[in-house]
């Protein structure tokens, strides 16, 4: 799953509640200000990825006639020229390397913050951050379909795409995550 910027404050204080929890850190402020540096550095990574993407748009675009001359699928192009420039944006591609890429720059953010103490080797702790993040984009697809269903179960019709579903989606899934421990 592509993470978005509105996932990264959810993604971020999971970081927060699953280092809390595992008891290999001290944390010096509490949980909001881990929680606010983790996010920063999702926040980077997404922004990173969003001026990857559209750096691919104009290159299609600017290509588009000799890509409709050689009847080209647009998806698959698309994905070969975002694989071929990602490192200039320093965007890694593989889900599995980049969440261990920032599990690695928010440990170093959260150290150098003075936000986290620890007597431990610091891999430990990267791997919570790192299944922290990587649980909460797993349950996500469970959390948006229970937010659907409920949104549906509503008597009164609300459009997808409205200020009033908006609204509605994002207490729903606060409520989501509450429910499981994810907030």
């Amino acid at each position: 799953m592509k993470v978005k910027l509105q996932h990264t404050p959810h993604i971020a204080q999971k970081v927060a509640i699953e280092l809390n929890k595992s008891g290999l850190v001290r944390m010096t402020k509490g949980l909001e200000p881990v929680a606010a540096e983790a996010k920063k550095v999702l926040d980077e990574s997404v922004k990173q990825e969003a001026a990857l993407e559209e750096k691919v748009h104009e290159i299609l675009e600017a290509n588009e006639d000799a890509i409709d001359e050689q009847n080209v699928d647009d998806r698959q192009l698309f994905f070969m020229i975002k694989k071929k420039i990602a490192p200039e944006f320093g965007v890694i591609l593989s889900y599995e390397d980049r969440f261990s890429d920032l599990a690695h720059k928010i440990l170093d953010e959260l150290y150098e913050e003075d936000l986290i103490h620890y007597e431990i080797e610091e891999i430990r702790i990267k791997n919570v951050i790192f299944n922290a993040m990587t649980s909460f984009i797993k349950d996500n697809d469970t959390i948006e379909d229970a937010v659907y269903e409920k949104i549906k179960s509503f008597k009164r019709e609300v459009i997808p795409g409205t200020d009033d579903y908006e609204i509605l989606h994002e207490k729903l899934y606060k409520e989501e995550l509450i429910k499981r421990g994810m907030a």
